[in-house]
């Protein structure tokens, strides 16, 4: 009884919700029940009485689904109206604001990206190879710094021969400070030696003359790779000042580096950081002393280029050498451009 009367109290909502349709429900089931007692057990009379309650209700049925189909659709109207007069009226007018959203969402999602791809690097290891990842297949490459020892070890030799197996056009551009300026070399010395006075990657302490020779070696070196790769488009400018940033920017990534060898900042092309980036490189090398690299046939250097060389080649691209500087300083200028020492090998 209990489960007929929890049955009872959850059917007789809907039944009042929808009585036509349960009333049309329940004639139909005792229309069908009579239609299914055999004429026999009513005789007679009561075949024809069956006959014709089976038609009133039939009839009645077929009133009430027309009666339930009447309010539906009464129901209906009011919704049909509102979506066919105010809602697609101003249809247009939403869709224009879901476009200024998805623009809003992708300019958006844009910078979110674009500052996710400027990244810290924290260690020697990240940082080598953010730089082998820089220099994989590219035809271009941007560097600024103080005097390019790194980049006479590393970047340039490694560069020119992937360019050369490929025989694919490279262009570098490089700017450093101005070796005949005593200044800017005394200044850039004082600055390296004052984060640490003992001997770097290299193994030598950092002074005035050896700040002068690093920045005549990456000149010296600059025309000897151009010599000998006809594909190389190399420019090196002088700077009358110094940074303490190092830029490296490749086709693909920029790496920015401190003295701290375990330290850098690093982006992608294509980012907000990156163009800025190439777009203060380029305009600081225009503002340079550039150095005469369109002269590199009328001074040929050897494989092993002599002292009469190197000091001939200096004097032709009015960057003279030192008057005080020997033979051995001539030497150790040119072991310095093509025999660097990688100051951040492990």
């Amino acid at each position: 009884m209990s489960r007929f009367m929890s049955a009872w109290s959850r059917a007789a909502p809907w039944a009042a919700k929808n009585a036509d349709g349960a009333i049309a429900l329940t004639l139909a089931i005792v229309v069908g029940v009579l239609g299914l007692i055999p004429e026999e057990i009513f005789g007679k009379e009561g075949a024809e009485v069956q006959q014709q309650l089976v038609s009133a209700a039939t009839l009645l049925i077929l009133a009430l689904v027309a009666t339930a189909l009447l309010r539906d659709r009464l129901r209906q109207a009011p919704v049909e109206r509102t979506i066919t007069s105010g809602a697609l009226a101003g249809l247009p007018e939403r869709l224009d604001r879901l476009d200024q959203i998805d623009t809003l969402v992708a300019g958006t999602r844009k910078a979110l990206d674009a500052l996710q791809l400027v990244r810290v690097l924290g260690s020697r290891q990240e940082i080598a190879q953010a730089h082998a990842e820089a220099r994989k297949d590219t035809t271009r490459w941007s560097f600024k710094g103080g005097t390019g020892t790194y980049l006479r070890a590393v970047i340039l030799p490694e560069c020119v021969a992937a360019s050369r197996r490929v025989k694919r056009h490279l262009t570098v551009r490089v700017e450093v400070i101005d070796p005949t300026n005593a200044e800017v070399c005394e200044t850039y010395a004082h600055y390296r030696r004052s984060l640490s006075d003992a001997p770097d990657g290299t193994g030598e302490r950092w002074t005035t003359d050896r700040a002068r020779k690093e920045s005549y070696a990456t000149i010296l070196a600059a025309f000897w790779h151009r010599q000998r790769y006809g594909l190389l488009d190399i420019g090196v400018a002088l700077s009358a000042t110094m940074t303490t940033f190092r830029w490296d920017l490749s086709a693909t990534r920029l790496i920015m580096t401190v003295e701290d060898p375990n330290r850098a900042m690093t982006a992608l092309s294509g980012t907000f950081y990156y163009e800025n980036c190439d777009t203060e490189l380029r305009l600081s090398f225009e503002q340079a002393r550039r150095v005469p690299l369109e002269m590199y046939k009328k001074v040929p250097l050897s494989d092993e280029p002599t002292v009469e060389e190197v000091q001939e080649l200096f004097e032709h691209i009015g960057v003279p050498l030192p008057r005080s500087y020997n033979e051995h300083d001539v030497v150790d200028i040119a072991r310095k451009a093509l025999r660097a020492v990688n100051p951040y090998a492990p």
